[in-house]
């Protein structure tokens, strides 16, 4: 075990684990992420108050009884009964709550695009057609942090946790189309679907073209809405004002994140040692995913409910230490994950050269030959199931997939290690966060 750095969640050097465990392998029925909409097809027609006391708690209707506060900080809140325990996403109805509040802003930005004209609906149902599913991890981590810090629960407090998932659609919407995608949570992902649609009608010009323009204006349309969102939310103009720096760094990171995705895809790693390769890895895992997912909404909420610098300070080795984890099970799931649970193709991480830690272990702990198999499909669109079948055999011998699940529990301990030493967060927003960790890592999709 490394020691924690607080500049980065420290990798450890070996595995634990062969294979993806049952633990990660939920079914649709019991899974805690939510279910996709059904398909439709693109062409169809409160203020802030004082922290509240564990009395105060017991009167909310959106609280179950708070759990005593730990007198041993260093143990884990999972260990408390279950019965005290809130689920954040469905304890509070959070993830009903942010969907009423989703659909509410798109009704009233149909309105404003009528003028525009009828055609204009087929974007907007894009956007509300992508919003209908999703884990809504992202307004989970901002709310149950504000809650955690003492703030209450309220439909601002709410609507402002909407506007990180609003965030979320373009960067789906955007990331589809650089990656070439062609299912998003078993559905035409949206610029296959546009294509499609210029297709069946006959239209002028490339296909593909179209559907590319229309799903990048339908990404720049939630960007423009999260922010609307957002600063419309109702939360008091002083925890706004607070919260809004991270916010728009949150948007500008993960631009810069994305475009470094791109550039690693490309560039040769032949001359790259094993260390400087996973350093890479680690940061495209950053600002790619692990702020914007974790540490970003965390600490919009810490800040909106104004926590103190050390308080702020562990929040953050929390989120980033959670969201390495967090990224790095996309990246298990992106190869080892079942199509008819993840929505996506098996192997699409392979077939877009993805250049992960996976990858970066195999080609510096496996064979010549599984390296050398590797090194070939990489980035090659055509590779076949049985190509992908043989690339997965290839990560686990060489013992890629071991040290992938060591990475992820060690950023879960880690990130557990940094919320147990915040003293005086309100019992259960902090029971709330500890829950995510396992929620965000132990997950089939």
């Amino acid at each position: 075990m490394y020691a924690y750095c607080p500049s980065r969640c420290q990798a450890p050097s070996s595995g634990v684990r062969s294979h993806v465990s049952s633990e990660h392998r939920q079914t649709p029925s019991t899974t805690t992420e939510g279910h996709p909409a059904p398909p439709r097809p693109v062409g169809s027609s409160r203020r802030h108050r004082a922290p509240r006391t564990a009395a105060a708690h017991q009167e909310d209707p959106t609280l179950s009884p708070p759990p005593a506060r730990r007198a041993d900080p260093g143990a884990s809140s999972l260990n408390e009964p279950t019965e005290q325990r809130i689920h954040p996403l469905d304890g509070v109805d959070l993830r009903v709550r942010v969907q009423r509040g989703l659909d509410e802003h798109i009704a009233r930005q149909r309105t404003v695009l009528a003028e525009v004209g009828a055609p204009v609906t087929d974007l907007v149902d894009a956007v509300a057609d992508l919003l209908a599913g999703g884990k809504r991890l992202r307004a989970a981590f901002l709310y149950w942090c504000y809650r955690a810090a003492g703030g209450p629960d309220s439909p601002e407090l709410v609507r402002a946790a909407g506007a990180v998932e609003m965030f979320q659609a373009a960067a789906l919407l955007h990331d589809d189309v650089m990656d070439n995608s062609d299912l998003r949570r078993g559905r035409p992902t949206a610029h296959r679907a546009f294509s499609t649609l210029h297709t069946d009608a006959g239209w002028a010009g490339s296909s593909t073209a179209f559907g590319q323009a229309a799903a990048i204006l339908a990404g720049d349309l939630c960007l423009n809405w999260c922010d609307e969102i957002f600063a419309g939310s109702g939360l008091p103009q002083d925890q706004l004002a607070r919260s809004r720096p991270v916010f728009d760094t949150m948007r500008t990171q993960l631009m810069g994140g994305q475009y470094l995705d791109v550039l690693l895809a490309a560039r040769d790693w032949t001359g790259l040692t094993h260390a400087e390769r996973i350093e890479q890895c680690r940061t495209v895992i950053r600002y790619k995913s692990a702020k914007y997912s974790v540490e970003h909404p965390l600490l919009i909420g810490a800040d909106a409910s104004g926590v103190p610098p050390a308080t702020r300070a562990a929040l953050s080795r929390y989120g980033l230490c959670l969201g390495e984890a967090f990224q790095l099970r996309d990246d298990v799931l992106g190869v080892f994950g079942d199509p008819g649970t993840t929505g996506k193709p098996a192997g699409d991480d392979l077939r877009e050269g993805k250049h992960t830690v996976l990858v970066a272990h195999a080609l510096e702990h496996g064979s010549s030959a599984d390296s050398a198999l590797l090194r070939e499909a990489l980035g090659r669109p055509d590779l076949t199931e049985a190509q992908v079948d043989r690339c997965r055999a290839a990560l686990e011998r060489s013992g890629a997939l071991h040290r992938t699940e060591q990475m992820i529990t060690q950023g879960c301990d880690l990130a557990r290690s940094a919320l147990a030493q915040i003293p005086d967060l309100d019992p259960p927003g902090a029971a709330a966060l500890d829950n995510l960790v396992g929620i965000s890592t132990a997950r089939s999709t």
